[in-house]
């Protein structure tokens, strides 16, 4: 085994039964090496798009009860984009992901904004730390799921 690789088996749900015995339908060597370039990808990404490009219209606009819309849809373009273009490099067959990387930071960009509005959630408050905490968790899991495309998983 080449250092910098894990040996992980993995069953796919759906095996075959070949000659009467059980064969693995899915055995992968994952390199290590591959997984940290991704998720360390995801990670500036994900600090550039949120911190570095989202302006002061963006960030204010996207959590109003009226007129978010387009600070959102622009938010979440940029995030949309910029994992095209990781995909682009890592697994270009993929890359339509970055459409899924959109919908899914819309959504969870949005619904944090309602729940925010909801319990009024003020950075003087826990609840605002607390609904931040959640969203930024949620949007690496999404990232997460995206580098185990990367690394080799089927999406069926």
């Amino acid at each position: 085994m080449r250092r910098g690789t894990v040996k992980m088996s993995v069953v796919h749900p759906v095996s075959s039964v070949s000659h009467g015995k059980l064969a693995v339908s899915l055995v992968q060597q994952i390199p290590v090496s591959l997984v940290c370039a991704a998720f360390l990808t995801f990670l500036a990404k994900h600090y550039i798009a949120d911190f570095l490009l989202q302006s002061h219209w963006m960030a204010h606009g996207k959590e109003q009860a009226t007129g978010w819309l387009w600070p959102l849809v622009v938010h979440a373009g940029v995030h949309g984009v910029l994992t095209t273009a990781i995909f682009a490099v890592f697994a270009p067959s993929y890359a339509w992901l970055g459409l899924v990387d959109f919908a899914v930071h819309f959504a969870i960009d949005r619904a944090k904004a309602q729940a925010s509005r909801a319990v009024n959630a003020t950075p003087s408050r826990p609840v605002f730390w607390w609904l931040l905490g959640l969203d930024q968790s949620l949007h690496h899991l999404t990232h997460f799921g995206f580098i185990l495309v990367i690394a080799g998983l089927p999406l069926d």
